[in-house]
């Protein structure tokens, strides 16, 4: 069993990508997190506005984050999301819960002859409420992990 199959079962959405960096995982994680151009926090104020009128619980824009400031025991805070499990060696799951949808992001180092991150997402819907706001954000998400990806795979400065 491997340590993403509880978050994978019953999953209404799934996706992953993959990238090639020389960072480690710690580095990789607070680059995604850290990532957070002036267009997505626009996206999260239209986010903001839109879980307020659908009465959804709301979330702010995370702030950056250091690679020192990233836990990987459950309960530690991760941008918007909580750490659900994790190994600082090998792997990093985070979620979000809402009424309407649970949403999890992993990050995995892939075995591989050059480090490789698997970033994924996935996604369970509660109500009918979820596919619909998901349908909302789906064209956008695309564009964010492109560039958590490409954020996370950079050098640190």
């Amino acid at each position: 069993m491997t340590e993403l199959e509880p978050f994978l079962d019953g999953a209404d959405y799934v996706e992953f990508k993959e990238i090639e960096s020389e960072n480690s995982l710690r580095e990789f994680v607070a680059g995604v997190f850290g990532w957070s151009p002036g267009w997505v926090k626009f996206l999260f104020g239209v986010r903001y506005l839109l879980a307020r009128a659908l009465r959804l619980e709301t979330a702010r824009v995370p702030r950056r984050r250091r690679s020192a400031d990233i836990g990987f025991e459950p309960g530690d805070a991760a941008g918007l999301f909580t750490v659900r499990a994790g190994d600082p060696e090998r792997y990093l799951v985070v979620g979000a819960d809402d009424s309407h949808l649970s949403g999890y992001l992993t990050v995995e180092v892939v075995p591989s002859a050059r480090r490789r991150f698997r970033v994924g997402t996935i996604v369970h819907f509660h109500n009918r409420v979820g596919p619909a706001y998901f349908a909302l954000i789906r064209p956008f998400h695309h564009l964010v992990i492109r560039g958590m990806l490409r954020a996370g795979a950079a050098r640190p400065a």
